[in-house]
């Protein structure tokens, strides 16, 4: 986690001093937390070597995407009361401990079913956000889906948010799934090295749901400030 946290505030420094290497800097980034993630699922003993090197370049690109995503709400002006870092923080640390809550009373539990669900789910929304990747490359937008929406106001902007709120939720129920695993873990006594693929998981994890956190922020702060 701090070193996530150090990345963000480099991420910032970066934005703030060296705009024009963010972005760049930012696709290499996304690439090399592509192949250390798949690295560390094939062997998750690679975990205690790699798993650092996830957690600073993402921690570096959520702290870039933050601090435009605030510097876009300044230009229009407008503003999210504490920053959007801030509003981002707290939805993640709330999600994360009532997860924590329903799965410790067992209400949800990371049975085959909802494994299932929650996979199939997710790789909807990956095949979703893959699209709409290509679709930016050549200027166009992905209807509801795009920060754009945002600004656009009316129902397109309360679909966005909707969207934005159930993409949060499937990141959330990923928690669950999380939980299950680290408790396998320590009830079967896993090797003591299982520890840091088990805090590698759960940071995936919440490193996404921050991601979509911030930008329901993002777009709440649009909605709020188009009505006054």
């Amino acid at each position: 986690t701090s070193v996530a946290v150090a990345g963000g505030m480099f991420g910032i420094w970066l934005t703030q001093n060296q705009p024009g290497l963010a972005w760049p800097l930012g696709i290499a980034g996304f690439i090399a937390t592509i192949v250390v993630y798949f690295m560390i699922i094939r062997n998750p003993a690679r975990a205690k070597q790699t798993a650092w090197i996830y957690a600073a370049i993402q921690g570096a690109f959520l702290g870039v995407l933050t601090h435009a995503l605030d510097s876009a709400l300044a230009n229009m002006g407008y503003a999210a009361m504490g920053g959007l870092a801030l509003q981002a923080f707290i939805i993640t640390i709330s999600v994360l401990i009532s997860m924590l809550a329903l799965y410790y009373f067992r209400v949800l539990q990371p049975t085959k079913k909802f494994t299932a669900a929650v996979q199939v789910l997710t790789l909807g929304i990956f095949v979703t956000y893959m699209i709409s990747f290509v679709m930016s490359m050549f200027g166009a937008q992905m209807p509801f889906l795009s920060l754009g929406s945002a600004m656009e106001g009316g129902n397109t902007a309360l679909i966005g948010i909707g969207l934005n709120v159930l993409i949060l939720g499937v990141a959330s129920l990923w928690l669950i799934i999380d939980f299950g695993m680290i408790e396998q873990q320590i009830k079967s006594n896993a090797p003591k090295q299982m520890e840091w693929f088990c805090a590698f998981i759960l940071m995936v994890t919440l490193v996404w749901i921050y991601l979509e956190a911030v930008k329901l922020c993002f777009r709440l702060a649009v909605l709020f400030n188009n009505r006054d």
